[in-house]
């Protein structure tokens, strides 16, 4: 265990307490600390520590990570300068959209990319607690008291000022504080595994948007393969060693709902799709640390906040409806929340800050991807779709969260539109 993560360290009290170091987690802790804030991070894993998917870098995160002071993170990774997008016999390359944010991507393995994040944290002065799982609270009224705080030893409180929750897609304490989880609009699951490949210096991400399994069915989903680059160093390292290769992320993910579950096994489907891939991409090896993984998404949740609590990232779905995309809204909703701290109660402000950033486009972009659940309208819309590379700029800067509240163009316009017709008709906009 390293040793800025002790068990058994607990503090009487802090003024933040920031439950969950990943991407999101720690950004808010770096962020809190840097406002002279005393924080105490906390984690029931020991980093560094693997988390499914979620690799990939958008020009959005890439700005995020620029902007939290770990641009440098970067320099000798991958730079992704946009999507070879496939499906139906026809392959189209889209370039990243140029404007407010990086025209590229990158990538790095979340084993790398959440410690640097965490370390990050701790430098700037946050107290990082790991292999401490947060499993109950003690309320004060409406406001959160104490935090239990179990460190395998027993179960301690810590007093808290504020608490940013940010564990996960499942949230226990989030549904310890009453966040539950709608699974009426579209969610995800996925899988992901690495592989070996003499293209791992290739400057572009690989999508399939006509995903079929072993037999040939035609699924809900769509595959990805992109390149980490040569791993030297690290718990990645030596996997690509046999063939003197780099490594490829590859991946698939399928959309559900409640009333259209996604009743697949993730894991031949992903083999499969290696094969399918192999040649293009001059693998060398079968898929490694396969693992997988259920997303809320597109602010599928409600009771995001409280008097002094937020959540933020995965434990509020802030998730891409139509790519699984999280790391973006993790570091954002890190730094909104942050410059919310000293508010008297986030209740219904957090939310409404949520809704106002992403509502529009979550809504729009769960109904499409409700649309998308039922097989016979994935080739429907994705078979002319795919023909044509300016609509295939548009879904791309769409899936890449690409948008902003500034946009004024048409495709900007177009699609605030879409959101506010959708949120007029949603039963439950998103983040209610």
């Amino acid at each position: 265990m390293s040793s800025d993560q002790p068990r058994g360290e607990i503090p009487e009290s802090t003024d933040v307490l920031v439950v969950g170091a990943g991407p999101g987690g720690s950004a808010a802790a770096a962020y809190a600390a840097s406002a002279g804030r005393h924080v105490v991070l906390a984690d029931a894993a020991v980093f560094p520590r693997d988390k499914t998917c979620g690799d990939g870098l958008t020009p959005r995160a890439v700005a995020e990570l620029d902007g939290l002071g770990l641009g440098h993170l970067l320099d000798g990774r991958p730079r992704l300068d946009g999507l070879d997008l496939n499906g139906w016999g026809r392959s189209v390359y889209v370039p990243w959209p140029s404007g407010r944010f990086p025209a590229y991507g990158s990538a790095v393995a979340r084993l790398e990319l959440d410690d640097a994040i965490r370390r990050l944290a701790v430098e700037r002065g946050a107290q990082m607690l790991g292999g401490v799982k947060a499993v109950d609270v003690e309320m004060d009224g409406a406001a959160i008291g104490s935090v239990l705080l179990d460190d395998g030893h027993g179960v301690r409180p810590i007093r808290v000022g504020q608490v940013i929750v940010a564990d996960g897609v499942r949230s226990g304490l989030g549904k310890v504080l009453g966040r539950k989880w709608h699974r009426d609009t579209a969610y995800g699951v996925a899988a992901r595994a690495y592989v070996p490949s003499a293209r791992a210096d290739a400057r572009v991400m690989g999508s399939h948007l006509e995903l079929r399994g072993p037999d040939g069915e035609l699924l809900p989903g769509y595959g990805w393969v992109f390149p980490l680059g040569t791993v030297d160093s690290g718990p990645l390292a030596g996997l690509d060693r046999a063939a003197g290769d780099g490594l490829l992320n590859v991946g698939v993910g399928a959309l559900a709902t409640s009333k259209r579950p996604a009743h697949m096994a993730l894991r031949p489907i992903l083999e499969h799709y290696a094969r399918m891939v192999a040649d293009e991409w001059q693998i060398s090896g079968p898929p490694v640390r396969i693992a997988s993984a259920l997303l809320p998404m597109g602010g599928a949740v409600s009771n995001v906040a409280g008097c002094n609590w937020m959540l933020i990232g995965d434990a509020a779905a802030c998730v891409n409806p139509l790519n699984g995309e999280g790391i973006d809204y993790a570091l954002e909703t890190a730094r909104l929340a942050v410059e919310r701290l000293g508010a008297d109660d986030h209740t219904d402000a957090w939310p409404g800050l949520l809704a106002g950033h992403y509502g529009l486009a979550f809504s729009a972009a769960r109904r499409l991807a409700g649309l998308l659940t039922m097989p016979q309208t994935v080739p429907a819309l994705g078979r002319p779709g795919i023909r044509s590379a300016r609509l295939m700029s548009v879904v791309v800067r769409v899936m890449g969260n690409l948008i902003t509240a500034d946009d004024a163009d048409l495709v900007a316009r177009a699609w605030r539109s879409a959101g506010r017709v959708s949120t007029r008709v949603d039963h439950r906009p998103p983040f209610a």
